[in-house]
């Protein structure tokens, strides 16, 4: 028989932004789709009415398209526009004996659950189903007539797994509301959507048996299931958490990460091709993802390591490109400066980018005259052992020097070394002082780099400034 074409989806529920365990899981079932040439499908879980968050679904597509995650055929496939069609399916339960409308109360149900534990036995639904069920009307409470037997299935990621009978238990289909759960909605849409692989975070594990006993009943066959492992917080003792420092998708999307880093960083987030390859194209990726390199154990979420990589794909970009992509990162001051005067400026601080954000604090000397902050050289290692009248000394010598310079970049250097052996001072002590007094920022580029595009008049003026702020 030949193999089905793969058919994965991302389904999200809408109560919330997208997070990093979200967004990788809909990264490996978009690899996995990609890689069988078949269908990636988006699908918006949304029966929870209480918990439903207005934007949550406009965030979650901004999102993925970020991430050049698309979806095919560009549909929305949406449970709250479906409610019809969850009606007849539980309709076909209830026809089959394997459904049930619970009126139990809720004082009934504590006292229930009172014996239960008075009797030190575990409270099951299964022990206290009604002997003459009413006639459901639709907006009544529907539970599922479970049939507990062990069960032992197959996981894409985790193996072979297996449940005892007792973990088995009724649960709900269909709520008072009218809406169905979740544990029932998403098998009869993964079954009309012809959906070959379910990918979803291993806190699920416990429900899965449920769900096997539900396929059973309806009669359809289960697609492969594959348990992802945890994202677990940098101290690898937890699932990351907003209190751990984790964002929502887009947060690092407006901090100027590239999605091209960020798909790497989360799809070697668990998983790996069996080398010690770091940086995958996402054509790599397409090529090389498989379920069964995903790992069983929790992944770590590393932002010292996306940073890495984020730097990493910015100094592969070309100048044009990485200028395309640094629109609504630069200061205020540069604005209505010449696109190519700011090109050079990009070219300049390219190499020391980690993220897009970072673009005011390395340029805006470039753009506006920053305030003399002399604690930029009280608190420098290499200057804070030197006196006023040393550094006076030093500055003076430096303007008389450069101001008989053309401020090319190579002549520049060149009288840069020879001040170096007039002073007798090391690079890290001259040149520090000089870069600072140029541009009182805390970084900055290359000084014979930086000196050239700040221009002969504009460098010298600035060093002048210091040197009359140093003499005060």
């Amino acid at each position: 028989m030949a193999e089905k074409t793969v058919r994965t989806r991302f389904a999200p529920s809408p109560t919330g932004y997208m997070h990093v365990g979200g967004v990788r899981t809909a990264l490996f079932a978009w690899l996995l789709a990609r890689q069988g040439s078949g269908e990636f499908l988006l699908r918006f879980e949304d029966t929870d009415r209480q918990r439903h968050i207005g934007d949550a679904e406009k965030h979650i597509i901004e999102s993925l398209e970020w991430l050049g995650l698309e979806w095919d055929n560009r549909e929305i496939y949406r449970q709250s526009e479906k409610l019809s069609n969850y009606g007849e399916w539980a309709e076909k339960l209830i026809e089959s004996g394997r459904a049930y409308v619970d009126i139990t109360s809720e004082q009934e149900r504590a006292e229930q659950r009172n014996n239960a534990n008075q009797q030190k036995k575990v409270f099951q639904y299964k022990d206290h189903r009604p002997e003459n069920s009413p006639a459901w009307t639709g907006h009544q409470l529907l539970r599922f007539k479970s049939e507990p037997r062990d069960c032992t299935w197959t996981d894409e990621v985790m193996g072979e797994l297996s449940a005892p009978a007792e973990t088995i238990d009724d649960f709900v289909l269909m709520k008072s509301d009218g809406f169905p759960t979740y544990d029932f909605a998403h098998i009869v849409d993964d079954h009309q959507m012809g959906i070959t692989h379910v990918m979803r975070s291993q806190e699920f594990a416990s429900s899965i048996p449920k769900y096997l006993n539900l396929y059973e009943a309806l009669q359809i066959e289960r697609p492969k299931l594959a348990l992802l492992p945890y994202v677990l917080a940098p101290d690898g003792k937890k699932k990351l958490s907003k209190r751990d420092g984790a964002k929502d998708a887009l947060q690092y999307k407006q901090e100027g990460y590239l999605p091209e880093a960020m798909i790497n960083f989360l799809a070697t987030l668990g998983w790996n091709d069996g080398t010690e390859q770091e940086i995958f194209s996402r054509e790599e990726l397409i090529e090389k993802f498989s379920l069964s390199r995903v790992q069983k154990s929790g992944a770590h979420f590393d932002e010292h390591r996306l940073l890495w990589l984020n730097g990493h794909y910015i100094r592969q970009l070309q100048l044009d490109e990485l200028y395309k992509r640094s629109r609504g990162f630069w200061p205020k001051s540069a604005a209505g400066s010449p696109a190519e005067y700011q090109k050079k400026v990009l070219a300049l601080v390219q190499e020391r980018l980690k993220h897009l954000s970072e673009l005011p604090s390395l340029t805006n000397f470039f753009f506006e005259d920053l305030p003399v902050d002399l604690k930029l050289i009280d608190g420098s290692k290499q200057l804070k052992g030197l006196g006023r009248g040393q550094q006076a000394g030093l500055l003076r010598t430096s303007l008389e020097r450069l101001s008989q310079n053309d401020f090319t970049e190579s002549n520049l250097s060149e009288a840069l070394n020879k001040l170096l052996k007039e002073t007798g001072q090391k690079p890290a002590v001259l040149f520090s002082l000089i870069r600072i007094a140029t541009t009182w920022a805390p970084a900055s580029p290359g000084l014979a780099d930086t000196l050239a595009l700040l221009g002969k008049e504009k460098s010298l003026k600035h060093i002048d400034t210091s040197l009359r702020a140093l003499e005060e």
